[in-house]
């Protein structure tokens, strides 16, 4: 039945799919942050995530080493990657899900703001008010003076921040770097990094919760794949405001799993950070903008365990975009001829 669907609807369901699917990853990471540390939880995931990048070396068949072209880039890149999985995974464990959803959806509106420097983007007065706006949806989730800020909401933040660093880059060197170099480095870091500190952390782990990290990475992998596919079928302004739907997962697992009643400035405040970065993003697929369109992303998280979930959406949109350029380059040629 769904294969006669139109196929931006059909993009928009499979991309509904996998971010309920990322929500329920979601949830497991915070179920078991209560019990054990980010580092212990995030080297699991990365050892656990391991073979499926091994199956994606085996399988690339592309001429090239693992030697990184930019490696200055690739290296910032990863710092911020392993930077943004370790934070996300901690304030997952200590907020409740739909405050952190609301701070990590912060990324659309950062990724906007480092276009400027980094990829030498023009932003005019609708994104730059689109970000305003986004930042007072901000504030109003941390109600700073009312409430003290906690370690959870700076990690938070921090998440949304090198996120949004990584995917950047992604767009800068992501056409001149092999996507397998991209991955992989920010795996192993991740897995020596808190491989470092798993000594000082450690908690014995029952099989059940190590079949738990198992299920964190097979989620990981399958939501991906039905992010592939949402691209391959809709346009990429149909399938990138799918990711904030999150928002309303999160208050269901959060009231029925976790006891947690979202108040009325989370709600506020998630309402203006999602109306902000839906309007960027819209504008930016509808109005040829930007001629790089940095923020057709989602928040940076993992990618089977680690690397930013941003970048998967990055280079999917960018090749079904090479796709549609090169059919409406073979239509031009057949109409000269």
């Amino acid at each position: 039945m769904i294969d006669q669907l139109n196929p931006n609807v059909k993009g928009a369901v499979t991309a509904l799919l996998a971010f309920g699917i990322f929500a329920s990853h979601d949830v497991i990471i915070k179920f078991l942050g209560g019990e054990y540390s980010a580092f212990q939880i995030a080297f699991f995931s990365g050892i656990f995530g391991f073979p499926v990048v091994l199956l994606m070396l085996i399988g690339d068949r592309s001429d090239g080493n693992l030697i990184p072209r930019h490696p200055y880039w690739t290296a910032l890149r990863t710092i911020c990657a392993v930077a943004t999985g370790i934070s996300a995974f901690y304030a997952f464990s200590v907020l409740p899900l739909a405050q952190t959803y609301a701070l990590l959806f912060v990324t659309p509106l950062l990724i906007t703001v480092l276009a400027i420097p980094i990829l030498g983007e023009t932003v005019g007065i609708h994104r730059w008010a689109a970000v305003v706006i986004g930042l007072i949806g901000v504030i109003i989730v941390l109600r700073p003076g009312q409430e003290g800020l906690s370690s959870g909401h700076l990690a938070a933040l921090i998440a949304a921040i090198c996120g949004a660093i990584a995917s950047i880059i992604v767009r800068k060197i992501g056409d001149e770097e092999r996507p397998i170099v991209l991955l992989l480095y920010p795996m192993f870091a991740n897995i020596f990094l808190a491989g470092a500190f798993l000594p000082f952390v450690y908690r014995p782990m029952p099989v059940e919760h190590l079949g738990m990290l198992v299920i964190v990475a097979a989620f990981g992998l399958a939501a991906s794949l039905l992010i592939i596919l949402a691209f391959r079928n809709a346009e990429a302004v149909v399938v990138a405001p799918m990711q904030y739907t999150q928002i309303m997962w999160a208050a269901f697992f959060g009231f029925f799993l976790f006891g947690e009643r979202p108040d009325m400035a989370t709600g506020i405040g998630a309402a203006i950070i999602v109306s902000s970065g839906i309007y960027i993003v819209l504008r930016e697929g509808h109005s040829g903008n930007s001629e790089n369109q940095p923020v057709l992303q989602t928040r940076g998280r993992n990618e089977v365990g680690t690397a930013p979930r941003s970048s998967i959406l990055e280079r999917l949109r960018r090749a079904n975009q090479d796709v549609g350029v090169t059919a409406r380059r073979k239509i031009r040629e057949e109409i000269q001829k």
